[in-house]
């Protein structure tokens, strides 16, 4: 059953950019690393959740979260959501349980799972360029 959204066509435009990969905040993190010799995949299909960076070498998978759709501090957050509101809990509380999910499935597979969340990204991708180097060579 599709679900039968209220909104307006403002908001409709701007959910309908929305796009699941390649966001500024992952390709800047990305240019960073292949610059400083890091060599990746980008949303690697063989993996769980298929990674926006996988570096396969050293068995890192990074993950750059939005903060809406992955609910960055969700208990406060929830409870500004004023239109679909019951849609949009019950989908950020399954990306949120999925997110656990994945995490497990590859840390089982060896893997070790960052993630970081998109607008911490934005703001310094030189730190979280290092941090993702420093866990390769951990």
């Amino acid at each position: 059953m599709k679900y039968k959204f209220n909104t307006d066509s403002k908001t409709s435009k701007r959910m309908a950019k929305v796009h699941s990969n390649s966001g500024k905040d992952e390709i800047i993190l990305a240019k960073n690393l292949w610059h400083k010799g890091i060599r990746y995949r980008k949303n690697y299909k063989s993996l769980p959740g298929k990674p926006d960076i996988a570096i396969t070498k050293y068995k890192v998978a990074v993950f750059v979260d939005g903060e809406f759709w992955h609910g960055y501090n969700w208990p406060e957050s929830k409870k500004y959501l004023h239109r679909n509101k019951d849609y949009w809990v019950r989908k950020i509380e399954y990306n949120r349980k999925h997110d656990l999910q994945v995490n497990r499935k590859l840390e089982k597979m060896g893997w070790k799972v960052l993630r970081f969340w998109s607008k911490k990204v934005l703001k310094n991708p030189e730190y979280y360029s290092e941090l993702v180097i420093w866990h390769c060579k951990r």
